[in-house]
C-alpha cells in the first residue's frame, strides 16, 4: 500500500510540474522570470517542473499568479496530463 501511495504522489507531482511548465512555455517565459515573479529561486522552479518538489499551497498560488492564470486552470491541466498517462498504459 505504501509503495502505491508513493507512486501516485510521484505521478501527481510530475503532472503538476508539466502543467506549470506548459503554461510557462505558452507565455514564452524563462524559469528565472517566473521565479522572480513568484519570489522563488530558478532552481526551485526547475525542481517543481521536474516533479521533485512537493510545494505548499501558498507557493502553488504564487506560481499560478506569476503564470497569469487561476490555480484552477493549472489543476485542470494537471488532471488532463494524468488522464493522458493513464490512457497510454
Amino acid at each position: 500500500m505504501r509503495k502505491n501511495k508513493q507512486h501516485l504522489k510521484e505521478h501527481v507531482l510530475k503532472a503538476l510540474g508539466e502543467a506549470l511548465r506548459n503554461r510557462r512555455v505558452e507565455l514564452e517565459l524563462t524559469q528565472e522570470e517566473i521565479g522572480k515573479a513568484a519570489d522563488l529561486h530558478r532552481t526551485y522552479v526547475t525542481d517543481v517542473e521536474k516533479g521533485v518538489r512537493n510545494l505548499s499551497f501558498l507557493t502553488l498560488m504564487r506560481l499560478a499568479t506569476a503564470l497569469l492564470c487561476p490555480l484552477s486552470l493549472i489543476m485542470i491541466e494537471k488532471e488532463k496530463i494524468l488522464d493522458s498517462w493513464t490512457l497510454r498504459r
